[in-house]
Order: structure tokens, then sequence, then C-alpha cells
């Protein structure tokens, strides 16, 4: 069983996949993998550059990041080209990271992706697992972490998917807004309910 895993940025996907990982579950991130499919030397990155220039690139030839989030939020377009140019190459690797995981003989496997409704990711998933944290906490956890203003943090939440609709289509959602405690709690019921959900 495959279990795609959401929220809206800084919701905390990967503290919730890591207390899964903690109870024997693997866990494939997309954010891992959509910064590798922009590596150096791959081809998403040689487009990326042809299209906006030495402006998003580092001095060591790295994407800048910074740069390029600055041009795609700030264009609707352009994140749409973003996202044709790096979701195709991102699904394919993602699939290929499953597919070892089960081979492997794990009691079911998350696919951790904050774009899991939008790049159509889910269809990947047998059971959808949103992390629902306040818009308010959002943004001020993307501001701390991120280094950047209110207003850019802002038009990053607005830029994802309501969190309305992100909660419409979970099959299970966990509330990120508490503690650790009340975290690992709802994460353990829900590891034994995927783990029941198995048997034939």
């Amino acid at each position: 069983m495959i279990v795609g895993v959401t929220g809206g940025i800084a919701s905390g996907k990967s503290t919730v996949a890591r207390a899964f990982a903690a109870l024997g579950v693997p866990w494939v991130d997309a954010d891992d993998v959509a910064r590798e499919v922009v590596e150096p030397g791959e081809p998403a990155l040689r487009e990326i550059a042809e299209r906006y220039g030495e402006r998003v690139l580092q001095a060591d030839g790295r994407l800048n990041r910074r740069a390029l989030r600055e041009i795609v939020f700030a264009d609707e377009r352009e994140r749409r080209w973003l996202e044709s140019v790096t979701h195709p190459r991102i699904r394919q690797r993602i699939i290929g990271q499953l597919e070892r995981m089960q081979a492997e003989g794990a009691p079911y496997v998350l696919l951790v992706s904050p774009l899991l409704f939008e790049s159509r990711q889910s269809e990947l998933a047998d059971r959808c697992l949103v992390i629902d944290v306040p818009e308010s906490l959002q943004i001020a956890r993307t501001a701390a972490r991120d280094d950047v203003d209110e207003a850019q943090a802002r038009a990053i939440v607005a830029a994802q998917m309501p969190r309305s609709e992100r909660l419409a289509r979970a099959d299970d959602v966990i509330d990120n807004a508490g503690s650790e405690d009340e975290l690992a709690v709802q994460v353990a019921e829900l590891d034994r309910r995927y783990r029941e959900m198995r048997i034939p």
C-alpha cells in the first residue's frame, strides 16, 4: 500500500514522515526528488538555465532557488512552465523509488509530497493523508524557516491548493498544530490502521 502524505508549506510533512519512519515505514520525499532533478548535469537544470539565464544559477553552477522562486511566484505562466519541465521527471523517479521499497517488503510506504494533488501524484497512492495546520501558523513557520518576509510567505501559501480543498480530498487527516506528543499518538494510531489494511 502507498500512502500519499501532503499538506501546505510548513505543515510538518517531514516531521510526520520521520515519526512513521521510527515505526519502520520507509518514505519517498518528492521535495528531495525535485532537488535531484535540478542538480548540475541534469537535463531539467539545463532547460531552466536556457530560459532564465545566469540569474538562476549560483557561481558553482547550482540552481539559485531563491531567484527562481521569485520568478515563478510572480508569474503563474512561468510557474506552469517550470512544472511542465520538472514534474514528469520527478514522477518517473518517485515511481522507481516506491517500487524498490515495496520490493524490499515494507509494511506500506509513504509518498511525501507538497503537490500530491496538484501534480496528480495522488494517483500513485492508495490513500491520501493530509497534515493540517491553520494558515496563520503556516505563514509564521514559513517566514521563520525559509528566511522570507511575511508577504512572500503569504504568496507561497496562496499559490498552493486551498486548505479546504486539500481536506476535502483527504482519506485521513493529522492535526499538527499541537505538541509532538499529540502528533506521535496520531501517527501511531494511523500506523496501526494502515498495517491492518494490508491484511487480505
